[in-house]
Order: structure tokens, then sequence, then C-alpha cells
């Protein structure tokens, strides 16, 4: 007889509920299972965190991996989130960004650069051998002095050198082994463990459940070579069960009936026309000025390749627009809005979500009440922009870049953004959501 168990998940706005869930439930059926509940998006990119609030640490569960074990595991404190992880399979897409060429061992080996497709395929193959190198910073245990050491992950575990960067056998010591341990990022900040840079992380021994004494507490020079230690860590330790979960919901994309026409997902009546002739953009609300200028321009922005390309070229562009626009405070009800939080609060939700190229959110400005402030990630590099309100005819309009470009609202300045890069490094693609329970 199949035992069910209740799980308690719990929301970023601390809200928690119960599901009721078979013993050998997946943590992606699990996520699965809460998208449907709570009417979200099934993008792919929801997941649990396992979180330990008294060791500070967290991880993304993987998908394949069974919650009721992972539950087993947790002491009293512990508990599962519910939360968007947008860089689960990133590296996977752009895997180059992930593994710099100085760190990965065989890449030195090769004397050339190496091609995605063979990158990846040694961390897959169990047959072969490559090697994650470089300084890491290992807190001492029972003390609050860290050592720098040359460390070396291979799939038989991390080894540091006993003798500078020598990795000759009888120079290497094993510090932690992969099977039997996961990685977590430390999360409570650089002073609680007097850590020399903020990239902490940390290799959890499964059978530990609050003792500190056997974490292995580590920290990287930079956000980019400890994001490189993580995923090496993940891709050494489950190999090509990674890639099946990440290839499962793009093959579900794939057996989809494919239509001739690109699908919109919003009706095109809510299509909004853009006048670029003049030296600032503004929406085009006539409606008979903007039927002329659709049939002027013969409707070509619908089959361009490259949205941000007509914007160039001509002196009309379109992109979508909610329908609603009624009241000044619509942008509230959206999911990047995220009101008064603050710059760290801003920086900590992005970092949370997965630095990925293009995750986004707004919120209200704390130095100009009457401004907003978009928060955006790119290259690993988190960017902040403000957005001030100019009047024009007695209208209030917003804008990015000092007036050059203006919009009655800021839902249509996010949509206008997602299309085009403008003044920004990258156009706006993940929105960084806090999900209510």
């Amino acid at each position: 007889m199949e035992v069910n168990l209740n799980l308690k998940v719990w929301s970023e706005d601390g809200a928690g509920k119960v599901v009721e869930i078979p013993a050998d439930m997946t943590a992606r059926d699990v996520c699965q299972l809460l998208v449907y509940k709570n009417h979200c998006l099934d993008d792919n990119a929801w997941t649990l965190v396992e979180h330990h609030p008294i060791l500070g640490l967290e991880r993304c569960l993987e998908d394949h991996e069974l919650v009721a074990q992972i539950q087993a595991s947790m002491s009293s404190d512990s508990k599962f989130l519910f939360r968007k992880n947008y860089a689960k399979y990133e590296f996977f897409r752009n895997p180059l960004n992930f593994f710099p060429e100085q760190m990965v061992a065989w890449c030195q080996d090769s004397n050339g650069s190496i091609p995605q497709s063979q990158l990846l395929q040694n961390f897959l193959n169990s047959s072969s051998c490559p090697e994650i190198q470089g300084y890491l910073h290992l807190k001492e245990p029972g003390r609050r002095s860290w050592k720098k050491l040359y460390m070396f992950l291979r799939r038989s575990g991390l080894y540091y050198s006993t003798k500078g960067t020598s990795k000759e056998p009888r120079h290497l010591q094993l510090l932690s082994d992969l099977d039997d341990s996961s990685i977590f990022t430390v999360i409570t900040g650089r002073k609680l463990h007097n850590a020399p840079t903020d990239f902490q992380f940390c290799i959890k021994p499964s059978k530990a459940r609050s003792d500190c004494k056997e974490l292995k507490m580590l920290c990287a020079e930079d956000e980019q070579s400890r994001t490189c230690w993580m995923t090496a860590f993940r891709l050494l330790k489950y190999g090509i069960v990674l890639y099946q979960s990440y290839n499962v919901p793009q093959q579900r994309k794939a057996s989809l009936t494919p239509f001739s026409a690109p699908v919109r997902s919003v009706s095109e009546n809510s299509l909004v026309a853009m006048d670029f002739s003049g030296r600032t953009g503004r929406v085009i609300d006539n409606p008979v000025e903007a039927q002329s200028a659709a049939l002027e321009e013969g409707q070509t922005w619908r089959f361009g390749p490259d949205f941000a390309g007509c914007l160039r070229l001509k002196s009309i562009v379109f992109f979508f627009s909610s329908r609603c626009r009624n009241g000044a405070m619509i942008h509230r009800t959206q999911v990047w809005f995220h009101g008064r939080i603050m710059r760290e609060e801003a920086h900590k939700m992005i970092i949370q979500q997965g630095q990925v190229d293009g995750l986004f959110l707004l919120r209200d400005s704390q130095s100009n009440p009457k401004a907003f402030v978009l928060t955006l990630c790119h290259h690993q590099k988190i960017k902040h922009f403000q957005i001030l309100p100019c009047e024009e005819d007695g209208q209030v309009f917003f804008s990015l870049d000092d007036g050059a470009t203006k919009f009655t609202d800021l839902i249509h300045l996010v949509e206008f953004y997602q299309l085009n890069r403008g003044v920004l490094p990258c156009k706006l693609k993940h929105p960084c959501t806090a999900v209510a329970l």
C-alpha cells in the first residue's frame, strides 16, 4: 500500500501551504503540482529550495530527487521554499559562460578553444575526466580564520594541494566526496563566518543535519568562479541525469503541432502603436492615426526577424501591451513590481532566482518618491536604472533615457524593453517573481 505524506512548502512572502504527496514524488512533480494549484505560469523555472535557517544554507533540489528522502534528512527547523530559478539549466544553453578556460584543466591541455558541445560531453560522459581547478578559501574547522588553497574538483571528490599548485597524488588531500554530499549557497553574509569574500558556498554531508563541524565552508574570489565550482559539482555528481531532466520540457515543446505562423501569447487586438519619427517616442492613441501608420508601414513589422532593427529603420514600431490601462497604479498588479523594497532586497531576489541575462524587477525609488528603479541582471552583474517621471502638456510620462523615449505607464515601458534593448545592456527577459501560495 502506497503511503502518502504531508509536505509543507513556503513562499517568499512567508506563507505556507501543505500538500499531500506520494513517497516517490520527485521535486519536478511537486513543482508542477504547486504550479497547478496556484495557477502559475509553468515555464520550467520553478524549483523546490532546501532551506536551513540555522546553518544559513540553501540549495535548489534537482528535478529528479525524491522529496520524501530529502525531507527525512532535514532538521526540524529546515523547510522547503517554492521559488523561481531561471539559471537551473542555463549552463546547457551557454556552457562557455559557466566554465572559464583557466578553470577547466583539459581546456589548458588542448591548447585551444573547446566547442560548446564537447565541453558538456566531457562532463556528461562518465568515462572522461574533466577537472575544475583554482584557488579557494577554506574555513579552518572550529576557527574563524580561512586558508587559501589550490583545489581540484574531480568525479572522485574535491581535493586540495598540500604543496602550491601541484597535482601529484602525494600532494593531494581529499576534502570531500560528491556521492554523499550536496553543495549549498551560504546565505548568512560574510560577517558571520568572517569570510574573505561575498562568494561563499558549502559542501554539506547528506547525514549532517545541524552540526556545523561537518560542513566544508568555502569562498571563491568572484561570482563567476563560485558558479563554476557549484555547477561542476552538480554535473560531476549527477551527469546525464541533469541533461535528461533539462530535455523533458524541450521534448514536450517539440511534440506540439507546429504552426505555419508564429503564435502570439496575447491577442493582436492588444497591440499598441508607437511613433518614433520625432525626437521622442510616443504612443499613438488616435485609432485612425494608428491604422494609417500600419497601412503606411505595410505591417512589415509582423515578419521582421529583429524587432530592434525595425526600431532603427522605421519611424513607426508596434509592441505588445496589456489592454488594461485603468489607473496610474496598474503596474502594482504586475509580477515584476515589488513596491518599496530596498536595493539590498532587490539584489537578494535576483541572486536567488538565478543571475541570468535579462532577469529584472521594478521597485519604488528610495531617493525620489515619484520615481522608480529597474533592477536588471547582465553578465552576472546586477545593475540599477532610474525611471524618472516627466510632464508634457499636463500629462505624466516615464522614461529611462532622460526623456528620449517616453511611456504613459510602467507596463508600456516594460513591454517595450522586452522587445527592444534601447539604452539597456540587454532586453528584459525574465521577471523576478514572488509567488503567493
